[in-house]
């Protein structure tokens, strides 16, 4: 049996020996003095060795506790050096993962799956605002004590929904974390309950014909940006998604159908949506056609024709028009049209749920809502581009 003293006492020779102590426990010592303690022992027959370290880093009484563990999982048939390069696999990875690098990682799976380009923007920002010093903190590390920290500064500043946002998004990626070995557990799921929760807001909308055809006179004669001013001009003609519309490319718009088929990855609810265009429509985007038809975006940035414009390029030029947040939003267009057209009494309520894209239930009446009320929808188009003419010129009908 070794002791320290013995230990300390062995000194290095010309070549390597051991020192024994018991159960297949000995120390190395090496020509240049180092002590690595191993053990030795017998897996389906075959002797192996297993490195529990150097000593003094390693006492003696460590180095029997690690053998006495090893020789526990030999016991269960378990190689004790498996489960030690599983361990250092595993250590490794977790070092070796941030936050931001693992969301990044989910980022780019739920693209690969076919995530709409919105959703994952959204993704990306959630990330910036959790910071640039909580993105580098290793994911297994993270306490969900220092999440709600970083929750907490969004709710000081009355941001309720955006914290609540950003505890679910980070509760993915730890999920996805845990799933891929480099986290244990999933904090932000501890938080539930810890924030304040926002009151539902709807967004803003003007649901009044005669206000409405104030707006329309408003953005007639908005000047700006020509995608801008086109975008404004096609959006209450169309009333899809602000997304969607600043997402539009030449390739989804068939002009001789009078047709704008999004592909299912833009959509919210994951399927492909054909929108009906009015001459109107049709008129709008042949007059954007000549100023970037020979690019991908048919509202391309100003800042770079191989970008949309930006996400709140709508609402800011409403804000320019004197038209306040509280009052219209680029997502409060497709309200306006529900509610007017509903009003209308002319047309089937799921005809005008379906030209919102909205998720109907049960998958057969989702077949049935595609196909049978498209021809309703076409004359639908055509009469609210109609409708919009008249209110724009003063009229209500």
């Amino acid at each position: 049996m070794l002791t320290d003293t013995a230990i300390r006492k062995a000194k290095p020779k010309e070549k390597p020996y051991k020192v024994s102590d018991s159960q297949g426990l000995y120390l190395l010592v090496n020509p240049r003095g180092s002590k690595l303690w191993r053990v030795k022992y017998r897996m389906n027959g075959v002797e192996r060795k297993l490195a529990l370290g150097s000593y003094p880093e390693i006492t003696l009484a460590e180095a029997r506790s690690a053998r006495d563990a090893a020789r526990r999982q030999l016991a269960h048939s378990i190689d004790p050096n498996f489960v030690k390069r599983q361990e250092r696999i595993e250590a490794g990875i977790r070092a070796s993962n941030s936050f931001s690098s693992v969301a990044q990682e989910l980022i780019e799976k739920k693209a690969r799956e076919g995530m709409a380009e919105p959703t994952l923007a959204k993704m990306r920002w959630f990330v910036k605002l959790l910071g640039s010093d909580y993105g580098k903190r290793p994911v297994a590390e993270i306490t969900p004590q220092e999440l709600l920290h970083e929750l907490r500064k969004h709710e000081r500043r009355g941001r309720l929904e955006t914290a609540n946002l950003l505890r679910a998004f980070a509760s993915r990626v730890f999920r996805y974390a845990v799933a891929t070995a480099r986290a244990e557990r999933d904090p932000a799921q501890l938080l539930i309950g810890a924030l304040t929760t926002p009151r539902v807001k709807h967004f803003p909308a003007i649901t009044d014909a005669v206000t409405f055809g104030a707006l329309l006179r408003a953005i007639e004669d908005y000047q700006g940006d020509p995608a801008v001013m086109h975008a404004l001009k096609l959006t209450p003609h169309v009333f899809q998604r602000p997304g969607e519309i600043r997402h539009m490319e030449w390739t989804e718009v068939d002009f001789g159908k009078a047709v704008w088929i999004i592909p299912e990855g833009k959509m919210k609810m994951r399927q492909p949506h054909s929108v009906p265009l009015s001459r109107q429509s049709l008129a709008i985007l042949t007059n954007m056609r000549t100023l970037s038809g020979s690019g991908r975006y048919v509202f391309p940035s100003i800042r770079s024709r191989t970008r949309p414009i930006s996400e709140n390029t709508i609402n800011a030029a409403l804000r320019r028009m004197g038209y306040p947040k509280e009052q219209m939003t680029a997502h409060g267009f497709r309200t306006s049209a529900s509610s007017l057209l509903n009003e209308s009494g002319k047309w089937n309520p799921d005809a005008i749920e379906r030209a919102l894209a909205h998720m109907v239930a049960g998958s057969v009446r989702r077949i049935y809502n595609q196909s049978a009320y498209w021809t309703e929808r076409v004359e639908m188009a055509q009469w609210w581009s109609d409708y919009l003419d008249e209110l724009r010129e003063g009229g209500n009908r």
